[in-house]
């Protein structure tokens, strides 16, 4: 089974890569960047300089690029060689409106579709450890999921096509608003006298205890903004589920407000940065 992978970004290089390693056949690549298929062909994966020839190679092929209009293009580009046999599976976290649509058109042609974002971080991109979403027919699921094990050590079904981006979607704004919380509470605290280290212990010894007070801590305190998962990124998918809750006509004050510290944030031109520099929104 011959393995094509779209867009080598921050995740997707590392997504790759993984791959690469792990599996017994050919790997395909490509990239709007060369020096990126150059990277990738270091390590071993055969690179395609079209979307077209990854999608004539491969009978499995993996997208992983930024937003809904370059996951659309990239299939248009693609839908002349797919056919009954091959599998798709779009990694991107994008509109679930959007995935659904695209998963329709590929179909058309005989080929399989699923919806598979991913969450945590690069490092985890890098160990092979990411939590992998999936949204599929259900019969498609124990057939790719071995694929998504290459990058991920946790794959969850999630239901039809859609179903994998609307709970990455919740998910993520799920740490926006944790996040945006562990920001007010901390810089109230440290109004107050309290040090950083001093409240994430008490943060730690009682019910209010989160992943992301104890892993960015120490990079809360050195202000240390090296992303790991951009600001424009984690607006971008807010804005999603913005969306998502207006069209279901349900009020997320929580939301909201992770989502006007967030826009503040790209306004301030920190679209790049990591978007735990929120914390100098709120505490302005």
């Amino acid at each position: 089974m011959k393995i094509g992978f779209i867009g080598l970004g921050i995740m997707g290089e590392s997504m790759c890569e993984n791959i690469v390693k792990k599996h017994d056949d050919t790997v395909y690549c490509n990239d709007h960047k060369d020096s990126q298929i150059k990277k990738l062909e270091s390590m071993g994966c055969v690179g395609c300089y079209s979307n077209l020839e990854i999608a004539e190679k491969s009978d499995v092929i993996i997208t992983m690029i930024p937003t809904g209009e370059h996951v659309k293009q990239a299939y248009r580009e693609m839908l002349p060689a797919l056919k009954a046999g091959k599998i798709c599976i779009d990694m991107s976290t994008i509109e679930p409106w959007v995935s659904v649509e695209v998963s329709r058109e590929v179909k058309k042609t005989g080929a399989q579709f699923a919806d598979c974002p991913v969450v945590r971080s690069k490092a985890d991109a890098i160990k092979g450890t990411l939590g992998v979403l999936a949204g599929c027919e259900e019969k498609l699921f124990p057939v790719i999921e071995p694929i998504l094990y290459y990058m991920g050590c946790k794959v969850i079904y999630m239901g039809e096509n859609g179903k994998g981006l609307s709970a990455k979607i919740c998910h993520n704004t799920l740490v926006a608003e944790i996040q945006n919380g562990v920001n007010e509470t901390l810089i109230l605290a440290e109004k107050l006298g309290i040090s950083i280290d001093n409240f994430a212990e008490a943060v730690a010894a009682g019910g209010a205890q989160n992943a992301y007070m104890a892993v960015q801590r120490e990079k809360l305190k050195n202000e240390d903004w090296t992303t790991a998962f951009s600001m424009e990124n984690m607006y971008k998918d807010v804005s999603i589920c913005s969306k998502i809750a207006e069209d279901e006509n349900f009020y997320m004050p929580g939301m909201k407000a992770a989502k006007d510290a967030l826009s503040k944030g790209v306004e301030n031109g920190w679209a790049k940065d990591d978007f735990r520099k929120t914390y100098l929104i709120v505490k302005s």
